[in-house]
């Protein structure tokens, strides 16, 4: 049995974190389904690019974990990385999110999502790598 693969990013600018709020009422990092013949760089680049209009370097791989969306009943594999921003263009929304916003590290506890993406904004915020 397989599973579908969604690449997701961490992106930092200023302190602050970037994240959406999805249709469930969750905040999750910016990414997506990866496509045939794409690497995970590319398509998180991608990604990003297509649902807040920003461009991004693609860095370390920071965590994956096997995610149960329970409102539809489907498990996703989950891999995130950390990214450096190539631009400072405000974020703008898609029609795949319903709001966008940058969070302090402080902020994230208290916000409706994913232990997973917790997690991973807790280590790109703490990796040297992102500086």
């Amino acid at each position: 049995m397989g599973y579908p693969v969604s690449i997701k990013g961490v992106l930092v600018r200023a302190g602050r974190v970037l994240l959406l709020r999805n249709d469930r009422g969750e905040w999750e990092l910016p990414g997506g389904r990866i496509e045939a013949g794409e690497t995970p760089e590319l398509c998180l680049a991608r990604e990003i690019w297509e649902e807040t209009g920003c461009a991004v370097t693609v860095g370390p791989i920071l965590d994956s974990w096997l995610y149960l969306i329970e409102q539809v009943g489907r498990e996703v594999f989950v891999v995130t990385y950390g990214c450096h921003p190539a631009d400072d263009v405000a974020p703008t929304l898609s029609a795949e999110h319903r709001e966008v916003g940058f969070f302090a590290a402080d902020q994230v506890a208290g916000l409706v999502m994913p232990e997973g993406y917790r997690r991973s904004v807790a280590h790109w915020f703490a990796d040297p790598r992102r500086l």
